[in-house]
């Protein structure tokens, strides 16, 4: 029997490779979305402070922000049942070790025309250590609600095969298709394809390797969003800028405050353009291994929880009467690309590799740059 052919094999099943199956099906293609995991938006999907970033992030990297901002409407008018618009959202500037100054951050926002009030005296606040606070207007999707819409899309699509569960292990280049050979559980099959969308996130380089395509320079870190409650300060959102600070908000419509922070929510760091940690065992957890990372949350050798350092810094910037309790962890492989080093960007990617069977490489961190592939593929 013949190989089964699709237009378009989408490997990664997170929010960009469902999004881009459900683009392409919508043109009328035929298309085959592969997901390691047996479910999808099980990794940085879903482990993510769920941010819908207005561009107020990156004072040092006007680029990303104003692709934030770019795409921020058209994101939350489509998503608008698994969006959080109505809570109170704060950016601070840090008194002590800020890269950004007050007057900087007033001459970016200006020059994006986002919203940033000064907000001279707040109950909640303490502003001895902070330079400056301004009240904005950011948002937060709800990654869980986001999976279950995505998740169904996908599946009623006619023109969307998905296969969970689901690992290509070898391509071959055979004239103008990629001849794909895979395994679900025990079982090994293959498909042909003119083109693959690699969107696999921290496995990019590993199957940009497979299809003989070359590295994109990544860098990789285990990472914790942790999740926490606070009455006082419940429905309110604070971020504290620039540099090794960090920042609570609403995590989407949950009723959590998801907390992040720049010193103590990465926990190990990889420099190898594919992710190699000491915790991965693929002897005896092959589940896990550098070409094909697994799901930290759900790992026995996952780091101990940083939310007490996390709490720890944060609480400098509220008065004393706001309290916050650690409830539980979510943890995940990050990637970035190395030039972000250098501006703190965080740009979209979409690159082609190979001319002829077609490969993209899909690499991105901000959900609503999702519509950055229409442009491209």
């Amino acid at each position: 029997m013949p190989e089964p052919s699709f237009d378009f094999v989408i490997l990664g099943g997170g929010i960009f490779g469902c999004y881009a199956a459900l683009y392409l099906a919508g043109k009328g293609a035929k298309v085959a979305l592969i997901e390691k995991e047996q479910q999808l938006f099980k990794k940085a999907s879903l482990v993510n402070q769920a941010r819908l970033h207005s561009g107020y992030h990156y004072p040092r990297s006007l680029a990303t922000a104003a692709m934030s901002d770019e795409h921020k409407k058209r994101f939350t008018e489509e998503h608008k049942a698994f969006v959080h618009a109505s809570f109170e959202k704060y950016y601070a500037i840090e008194r002590f070790g800020s890269f950004t100054d007050a007057a900087q951050f007033e001459r970016f926002c200006d020059y994006l025309h986002l919203r940033c009030e000064r907000v001279h005296e707040h109950p909640l606040f303490n502003f001895e250590r902070l330079e400056a606070v301004y009240r904005t207007e950011e948002y937060s999707f709800d990654p869980v609600l986001l999976r279950e819409h995505y998740k169904g899309k996908v599946e009623k699509h006619p023109g969307i095969m998905l296969m969970t569960g689901t690992e290509v292990f070898k391509a071959t280049s055979e004239g103008r298709d990629w001849l794909i050979s895979y395994k679900t559980g025990e079982k090994i099959s293959h498909m042909r394809t003119p083109v693959v969308v690699n969107a696999t996130y921290a496995a990019s380089n590993a199957l940009n390797r497979l299809f003989e395509a070359p590295d994109i320079d990544l860098t990789h870190e285990i990472s914790e969003i942790a999740f926490v409650d606070s009455p006082q300060f419940r429905g309110k959102g604070l971020t504290v800028m620039d540099g090794p600070f960090g920042s609570i908000m609403p995590y989407g419509l949950s009723g959590l405050l998801s907390l992040s922070s720049v010193a103590y929510t990465h926990h190990k760091i990889s420099y190898n353009n594919v992710p190699h940690f000491d915790c991965m065992q693929p002897e005896t957890d092959p589940a896990c291994r550098p070409e094909a990372p697994g799901i930290c949350t759900d790992c026995v050798r996952r780091p101990e929880s940083n939310a007490r350092k996390m709490l720890g810094q944060m609480m400098q910037y509220f008065d004393h009467s706001v309290r916050f309790e650690h409830l539980f962890s979510y943890f995940t492989i990050k990637s970035k690309l190395k030039a972000s080093y250098i501006d703190d960007g965080r740009p979209t990617e979409i690159s082609l590799l190979r001319q002829t069977p077609r490969l993209y490489c899909l690499f991105a961190g901000k959900i609503n740059s999702i519509y950055e592939v229409e442009k491209i593929i």
